[in-house]
């Protein structure tokens, strides 16, 4: 087996294995289950990282030298990768912004009910001061 062919078949073996692991964040967050989320593993980082190293490596005239049976192994898997990636990035976006949203609604009715009642005194609008406001922090869910 020629180097080209070695390192098609590393990439296919990277891109495999971050699809199983990004399935598996799927189903933990349809499950409602985000701390279950494999691909936040520092394993799973480094394996990012060198899959970018590698897929940025790759050298279009030989990858198209490579065999044709190779040469769709590769797409069929990087259209499967792609297509999960896309997918997990638009669970991730609706669990944040449902829980961003969560946070919100209870910091407003929070603010709403200990609003100070409206008084017509002037002498009475002093002893009331601006209610807490809850901080909403952005992080990953």
């Amino acid at each position: 087996m020629n180097p080209d062919s070695e390192k098609l078949e590393r990439v296919i073996a990277m891109a495999e294995r971050l699809s199983k692991a990004l399935e598996g964040d799927i189903d933990a967050l349809r499950a409602g289950k985000p701390q279950q989320m494999t691909s936040l593993d520092p394993e799973m980082e480094r394996l990012t990282v060198l899959y970018m190293r590698e897929v940025s490596g790759l050298d279009p005239n030989r990858t198209k030298a490579a065999p044709m049976d190779l040469r769709k192994r590769l797409m069929a898997v990087t259209g499967k990768f792609r297509d999960t990636l896309k997918l997990h990035q638009r669970l991730l976006t609706r669990m944040r912004n449902a829980s961003e949203g969560l946070v919100k609604a209870v910091a407003n009715e929070v603010e709403r009910q200990r609003a100070p009642k409206i008084t017509y005194a002037p002498t009475a609008a002093h002893h009331y001061r601006k209610p807490a406001v809850a901080m909403i922090y952005n992080g990953v869910v």
